[in-house]
C-alpha cells in the first residue's frame, strides 16, 4: 500500500540531521507494516499530481498555524475535500488534525489554555495513552459528522474520525522523546518554563504503539472509492478521420 506523506513543514534544520524530517520520522512510526512511502513538500507548493497518486494520505505537522495565509493553505484543503469525495484515506497529525477539520467546516483557534509540551495523556475510549505533544493551536468545533475518539482535560478534540474518509490525532506519535528535547531548546522560546521542567520530567513516558495500530487498521480499511475520471478530450486535437486537403 502506498502512503503520499504530504509535508507541511520541516523539523528544525539544526537537529535535521540528527533525527530526520517529518516523513521520516513517520516512515520510522509506521515501518515494518507493508507501507511504501512518497513525499510531497506542500509547503513548497509541491503538491501531488490528484488524489489518486496514493492509496492513502498523511498529512504531518507544521509551525505554522492553519488560519494564516500561506499559499499553500488553500489548495492543501481543496486537496482534503477531493480526497474525502472520492474516497481515499487521509490521515492527520497536529497542523494535519487542524487542516483536515478546517477544510471539512470546523474551527481551530489558539488554545486559551495556552501550550501543551512533551508527554500528555489522552482518553482513547476509555484506555489512557501517552503521546508527545507540541502545539497552542486546537480543533475547537469538529466539523459536522466528526466523532470524537480521544479526548483530555486540555484537548476536548484530540483525535477525531471522519468515518472511514479521514482520522486524525492532535499529538505528535511520531516525535520520539530527543526530538521534544530539540524542539525545547530551539522553539521553546515562548513555552513557559514550568511546562519544559514538566516535559523533562515525564520524558521516556510517551507510547505511540497504540496510534500508530490505529493509522495502519484505518488505512487498511476495506472502503469503495469514487471512480477515477476519465481525462477530458483535448478540444484542440483533430479526429483521426480527418485528413489534409
Amino acid at each position: 500500500m502506498r502512503i503520499g506523506i504530504l509535508k507541511t513543514g520541516q523539523s528544525p534544520e539544526v537537529i535535521r540531521g540528527a533525527l530526520g524530517d517529518y516523513d521520516q520520522m513517520f516512515e520510522r512510526l509506521l515501518g515494518g507494516r507493508g507501507f511504501d512511502f512518497d513525499s510531497y513538500h506542500v509547503e513548497a507548493m509541491q503538491f501531488p499530481p490528484d488524489v489518486h497518486a496514493a492509496d492513502g494520505w498523511l498529512i504531518t505537522g507544521s509551525r505554522h498555524g492553519v488560519y494564516e495565509d500561506h499559499p499553500f493553505i488553500p489548495p492543501l484543503e481543496d486537496f482534503i475535500r477531493a480526497a474525502y469525495a472520492a474516497g481515499v484515506p487521509v490521515v492527520g497529525i497536529c497542523f494535519g488534525h487542524q487542516i483536515i477539520a478546517q477544510a471539512l467546516g470546523g474551527r481551530v483557534e489558539k488554545h486559551k489554555g495556552g501550550w501543551a509540551v512533551g508527554a500528555r495523556d489522552y482518553d482513547f475510549a476509555g484506555q489512557t495513552v501517552t503521546l508527545n505533544a507540541w502545539h497552542q493551536d486546537q480543533v475547537v468545533t469538529a466539523p459536522e459528522g466528526a466523532e470524537v475518539v480521544a479526548t483530555s482535560p486540555f484537548c476536548a478534540n484530540a483525535a477525531l474520525l471522519y468515518g472511514n474518509r479521514a482520522y486524525s490525532v492532535q499529538a505528535h506519535p511520531e516525535f520520539p522523546d530527543a526530538f521534544i528535547d530539540g524542539l525545547i531548546e530551539h522553539r521553546g522560546g515562548s513555552v513557559p518554563e514550568p511546562l519544559i521542567k514538566a516535559a523533562r520530567a515525564r520524558r521516556g513516558s510517551a507510547d505511540a504503539r497504540l496510534v500508530a495500530d490505529r493509522i495502519e487498521a484505518f488505512f487498511r480499511t476495506p472502503r469503495a472509492r469514487a471512480p477515477v475520471p476519465a481525462a477530458e478530450p483535448d478540444a484542440t486535437a483533430r479526429p483521426d478521420r480527418e485528413t489534409a486537403a
